[in-house]
């Protein structure tokens, strides 16, 4: 994606007013800012799924992903974070036309199918660790545990991240500067979508394949 475009699409009423944020130039700062940040964290996550491809087969005579995958769950778990990035969007929408009752609505309910699939993910650790199936076990465990534990403690700092931001909403209502967190949130969220789409594909996906 082109960051310049990016940026320029970001709506002029979502960025701090020069007497919140400073001169122009610093706004374009922040903005360029948090858009290397997203770019870093998917580098790392490069990294880490190239780690996973590595090691899926180093399992030391342990459990393969065959054996320890519910691709039931899993299923749950992408239909939770995919629909909860649709009301994210809609969240997003009633922001820009700051309709309070309804930028609630979407962060509850974005909230809610972030918080399901979260606890859908701790229960599979949980199950795993149960039967031995523990990072030390194995280096394919190690991956495993690292990439998607890696991306279950984003959606756990979005959530945290959403809940502030519903209580500055609260506080300030839509100010300049409100609506810019917002807006980095819904891009941060919806980026953490698009991490999944290829953890559920490399993971879980290529993992039960033989």
């Amino acid at each position: 994606m082109n960051i310049a475009v990016a940026i320029d699409q970001i709506p002029q009423e979502a960025l701090p007013s020069a007497s919140e944020a400073g001169p122009a130039p610093k706004r374009i700062v922040v903005a360029y800012g948090f858009w290397i940040f997203l770019l870093s964290d998917i580098i790392m996550f490069a990294a880490l799924f190239a780690s996973y491809a590595v090691l899926l087969r180093s399992t030391a005579g342990g459990p393969t992903g065959a054996q320890l995958f519910n691709q039931t769950t899993v299923a749950i778990e992408t239909a939770c974070l995919l629909f909860s990035s649709y009301t994210c969007g809609l969240m997003s929408m009633s922001i820009n036309s700051r309709r309070y009752l309804r930028t609630y609505l979407g962060a509850l309910i974005t909230f809610a199918l972030g918080a399901t699939f979260l606890s859908l993910e701790i229960r599979e650790f949980s199950s795993m660790i149960a039967i031995g199936a523990t990072p030390q076990r194995s280096a394919f465990l190690s991956a495993f545990f690292t990439l998607v534990g890696c991306h279950g403690l984003h959606v756990t700092l979005g959530l945290i991240w959403l809940i502030v931001m519903m209580v500055q909403v609260a506080v300030f209502g839509f100010a300049a500067r409100v609506q810019h967190r917002l807006l980095c949130f819904s891009l941060f969220w919806h980026a953490l979508d698009i991490v999944w789409v290829g953890v559920f594909t490399v993971v879980y996906l290529m993992g039960v394949s033989p």
